[in-house]
């Protein structure tokens, strides 16, 4: 049983395309490379005309601007307010007046009362900057089939070339947050623990919810 367990898992990880990710970047098994960035959102409707002009002018120089093309995702998820409950529940005990105690009590309670009732979504929006320093152009069909099969063995990247590949990455996804902010959104590149946490969450959405993730900076490998 344990056998087949452990060849059930590596053939689901066969179907993932990354190989990695480490310094704030996706590696992915064909040796190309992926940034995240986690972008806010505007109310379009409740700008003014003038405001609302000058944004889609800003969205149209942001596309003429582009040379690769991006991914948008948009994820919507249950609202996850664990942490938020547990610090009401430390206040609770550390609230010296019991009036102020009974208040914070009955605002815990009405808050998971409320979110028992009705699907609280919250919805993240994405963009994934990709960097191919392999083109295939100069491949045939078949070279590039037999690829997919042996590209976790083949492709090692050096430390030298990964770095400058992902300095590359890095100017690419830095223009984008330029663009971005030039239509007033908010834009940060996630850091190597958010997207571990972004794609643990997206690929094991039930899982996540009961097994929360180490901060990967308290990992320690055992030599």
């Amino acid at each position: 049983m344990k056998n087949n367990k452990k060849k059930n898992i590596s053939a689901s990880q066969d179907f993932l395309d990354i190989m990695g990710i480490r310094d704030d970047t996706v590696i992915m098994k064909d040796g190309s490379l992926r940034a995240v960035i986690l972008v806010s959102s505007i109310n379009f409707a409740l700008k003014g005309e003038d405001e609302q002009n000058a944004i889609i002018q800003a969205y149209i120089s942001f596309l003429n601007s582009l040379e690769y093309p991006l991914q948008i995702v948009i994820q919507s998820r249950r609202l996850d307010i664990d942490n938020y409950i547990e610090k009401l529940k430390r206040r609770e005990k550390e609230q010296t007046n019991e009036l102020l105690r009974m208040q914070t009590t009955d605002y815990r309670q009405y808050v998971t009362e409320l979110l028992e009732l009705g699907e609280i979504m919250s919805k993240k929006f994405f963009i994934i900057v990709p960097y191919n320093p392999l083109s295939d152009k100069k491949k045939n069909f078949i070279n590039r089939f037999l690829e997919i099969f042996s590209a976790p063995k083949l492709i090692r990247l050096k430390t030298e070339r990964f770095i400058h590949h992902r300095n590359e990455l890095i100017k690419r996804t830095e223009s984008i947050i330029s663009g971005l902010n030039s239509m007033s959104l908010s834009a940060i590149m996630l850091d190597t623990q958010s997207l571990i946490e972004l794609y643990y969450n997206t690929f094991n959405p039930e899982t996540a919810k009961q097994q929360k993730l180490m901060d990967v900076g308290k990992l320690r490998i055992e030599e």
